[in-house]
């Protein structure tokens, strides 16, 4: 079993790095974000879970651990791949899921790609007792992130990005306007 990955990125595509470590360059799938961050030719450190099928290894990496064992608990669930597992975290952090759970929003979930409302209702049941999860103030936490992705769709910005840009602001920094101008200048610096 391959635990993690210590080792130069010598080729990068969204979703995906090749990561070389002792001449041997492994392919490991990301999420959008850690694809985006990855600058070829530095060094990275991912946790990675290898996924063993009939015809293929795959092996999936992620820079925090606390990612790595949502990204294993999705995957116990029935009908949840390590594919449908990653694209769930591209869309939502781990803090996100979380909350989206601890308050039973599917809705967060559903616009996920692959995810339909029972597949989301599914996670959200088995995960509940999975996760340890805050209950306090998650409700108004998910209406203020949904409410901050909203303004930053209305103002132009693409669901991707606007999601990207709400993952990075500091979870220290709450309530639907300020999380909005908070992203907004992370969306301009990147720009």
């Amino acid at each position: 079993m391959i635990g993690s990955l210590n080792g130069t990125v010598r080729y990068k595509e969204l979703g995906l790095l090749v990561v070389e470590v002792s001449g041997v360059g492994y392919r490991v799938a990301v999420a959008g974000e850690t694809s985006l961050d990855a600058v070829v030719g530095s060094p990275v450190f991912l946790w990675t879970h290898l996924a063993v099928r009939e015809n293929a290894l795959d092996l999936y990496g992620f820079t925090e651990k606390e990612t790595l064992e949502i990204f294993e608990l999705l995957i116990t669930i029935s009908g949840i791949g390590p594919k449908t597992a990653l694209n769930i975290l591209n869309v939502a952090s781990p803090e996100m899921l979380e909350q989206a759970v601890s308050s039973a929003d599917t809705s967060y979930l559903t616009r996920v790609s692959g995810i339909g409302k029972k597949n989301a209702e599914k996670i959200v049941l088995e995960l509940k007792d999975k996760l340890k999860i805050n209950k306090a103030d998650s409700r108004a936490d998910m209406r203020s992130e949904g409410d901050a992705l909203e303004a930053l769709v209305s103002l132009g910005y693409s669901e991707r990005d606007a999601r990207t840009a709400l993952k990075k602001v500091p979870k220290e920094i709450s309530g639907a306007s300020e999380r909005v101008r908070a992203a907004l200048r992370i969306l301009a610096h990147h720009a």
